[in-house]
């Protein structure tokens, strides 16, 4: 915990992976709400089979998703969410002609049924 996930039409070839995981990861480890660097797992996903809408040519997404313990305030929630957009924002490639959608949702995690261990 925290689960970083990343969802992007494979129609933004030039989506920059690493980049973004590096700048992402460096914005949300300086949130007092990362207790330890080492616990946040980010990836990204290219999405190859997608539908936006009913107008499929000319579309693309970006979709962030951040999986946290229960427990933060929606104050809390809300910046960790804005760190991640402010990186997204800044290298999300936008094609000329092409509506590129970007969202970035925070979901809790149920610390019941949550299973971590250090191996």
């Amino acid at each position: 915990m925290p689960h970083l996930v990343i969802d992007f039409s494979a129609n933004l070839s030039d989506f920059p992976e690493a980049l973004i995981l590096k700048e992402v990861n460096a914005s949300l480890c300086a949130s007092p709400e990362v207790k330890d660097e080492a616990d946040l797992k980010s990836r990204t996903n290219r999405i190859a089979h997608f539908e936006i809408g009913t107008q499929p040519d000319n579309r693309g997404f970006v979709h962030a998703q951040l999986r946290l313990l229960a427990g933060r305030t929606p104050q809390a929630k809300q910046d960790l969410a804005e760190r991640i957009a402010v990186v997204l924002r800044k290298h999300t490639p936008q094609p000329p002609g092409m509506l590129v959608q970007l969202s970035v949702e925070i979901l809790d995690m149920d610390r019941a049924s949550y299973v971590k261990e250090r191996l």
